[in-house]
């Protein structure tokens, strides 16, 4: 890192209706350095770096690259001008080699040839350059999630990106693959790469950074060296207070049996095994965590206890009856709350208002209706008090829910399943998205229905969310429970089995 800056912002201003997303923003990034930025939702951390990349137009204020200012901005031109973005949700064709995948959009010097092996070299060359081993000639579909990752970044490198943008680049990894990207980034930064680095996670910000910006509603609140500061000071400049770092929780006294899975599985269409022989028990006052990468079954495996999937074989029981072909209307009414991972195509209707979204699962029944009709009042008065008592930021309870920022919608959903009292929770992801003070509040929302006696069974890829919350805890890989996991299992042990390398199952851990 040298005390050049070679990324400034000033003065930047966006807006979006009702909402100001920067505020005055002034900011110096310096030639070499891996820059972390940290915030609440709604901070403007990823407006920030939308703004830069060109996807955002900033309403005020100028951005310098080099001493140079970047005006009209668009990807392209960001590309043009050696800036490359890593998005959370990576923009890869699976059915397309590494190669043409990097390739894809690149002019070939003798058309209609593509001249494959031309370009096979330079991208090795890249490769090489860098330190980055990824099969070129492999159908991206085939590989693991982390080695996608290496293909998005050599794929912004090979455009000739020397300022990275990496937006929440670890929530899909496993602990060693996050810690592989660790090595990477660090190898990148010696050959003069400029990373700006977003996360919610402060002890990975403390590890990889070597200063991280804090904002606020939109503003600055401090630049600091990473050297100089520690997790508490950090989560207080977020929220402006501290923030547990572990749960707070009574000892666990487990009752009855609320959920069971017996011999659960689930096949596709063309017979591929998608959840393999399931058996799970979740009872009364406990958390049952289920840890693993993304898309190892865990959504699918949610759908079918929630009713919205019907598995091929087994038995699914809840609150001692034979829920297997129950609907989701009946398990609601039976007691169940489903806080899922796909907030906009199975949580919310986003056109719809925050109020209406609030009772989108009870709206036939008392007291959100008056007689044959909706009564309106009280459903607005209903979704103040949950807009206050989750802290959603909005102008109103009746602000479309697609103008709330992604965490905030989040919160209209965690606000909705937990106020209905329910007796068995089913949570997927619940603090998706969410800024540190508002994961504090949902985990200790959990913990409270946790100790009501409520059966919670939690889905996370945040392995260390699955840790805090969990009374009990398995792991999922390729759709198959793969591990119990004790207070002495290692987080090494734990990632290997999210990784599908290492088996560590008993009867008694399910």
């Amino acid at each position: 890192m040298t005390d050049t800056v070679y990324l400034s912002f000033k003065n930047i201003c966006k807006a979006f209706p009702g909402v100001v997303a920067l505020d005055n923003v002034s900011l110096d990034i310096q030639k070499g350095e891996i820059h972390a930025l940290l915030g609440e939702n709604g901070a403007g951390k990823s407006t920030l770096m939308n703004v830069l990349y060109g996807l955002y137009k900033q309403g005020s204020g100028d951005i310098y690259l080099n001493g140079q200012r970047l005006e009209n901005n668009t990807p392209i031109n960001a590309i043009n001008h050696s800036i490359g973005m890593i998005h959370q949700h990576f923009m890869l064709i699976p059915t397309f080699t590494v190669l043409e995948n990097i390739i894809v959009g690149q002019t070939s010097t003798r058309p209609p040839l593509l001249e494959e092996k031309i370009f096979h070299k330079k991208v090795q060359e890249v490769a090489d350059k860098y330190n980055i081993h990824v099969p070129l000639d492999k159908l991206v579909e085939d590989l693991n999630v982390g080695m996608q990752q290496k293909v998005e970044i050599l794929k912004a490198l090979y455009k000739g990106a020397d300022l990275l943008i990496l937006d929440e680049p670890t929530s899909v990894l496993t602990p060693q693959e996050s810690q592989d990207l660790f090595k990477m980034l660090t190898y990148l930064r010696e050959k003069s790469c400029t990373i700006i680095f977003i996360s919610h996670k402060l002890n990975e910000v403390m590890q990889i950074s070597n200063r991280i910006t804090v904002l606020r509603d939109g503003k600055i609140i401090k630049t600091i060296n990473t050297e100089n500061t520690n997790q508490q000071e950090l989560s207080r400049l977020m929220v402006g207070r501290d923030i547990a770092t572990s749960a707070e929780k009574t000892p666990v006294r487990p009752g009855n049996v609320i959920l069971a899975l017996e011999h659960v599985t689930l096949k596709d269409k063309n017979g591929r095994s998608i959840l393999k022989d399931i058996h799970l028990n979740v009872c009364e006052g406990e958390i049952l965590g289920i840890a693993g990468v993304d898309d190892n079954g865990q959504k699918e495996l949610a759908e079918c206890i929630s009713g919205l999937r019907k598995i091929t074989s087994g038995q699914i029981k809840m609150f001692n009856q034979d829920t297997t072909y129950a609907t989701t209307r009946q398990l609601i009414e039976m007691g169940m709350s489903y806080i899922p991972a796909d907030r906009h195509g199975q949580g919310l209707v986003v056109n719809f208002s925050i109020a209406e979204n609030m009772m989108l699962e009870t709206y036939y029944a008392s007291p959100f209706t008056k007689g044959f009709s909706l009564d309106r009042k009280y459903i607005q008065q209903y979704a103040q008090t949950l807009i206050a008592e989750y802290d959603v930021r909005t102008p109103s309870a009746m602000v479309a829910v697609k103008n709330l920022s992604g965490g905030n919608q989040q919160k209209v959903i965690v606000a909705r399943e937990v106020a209905k009292g329910p007796k068995f929770l089913l949570v997927v992801q619940p603090t998706w998205g969410l800024d540190i003070g508002a994961i504090d509040y949902v985990h200790k929302r959990l913990i409270e229905e946790r100790d009501k006696g409520v059966a919670i069974l939690l889905i996370s890829t945040e392995l260390e969310e699955v840790r805090k919350l969990s009374d009990r805890m398995v792991v999922i890989n390729e759709g198959e429970i793969v591990g119990g996991v004790t207070e002495n299992t290692s987080i090494e042990d734990i990632g290997l089995m999210m990784a599908g390398s290492k088996k560590q199952l008993s009867n008694n851990d399910r």
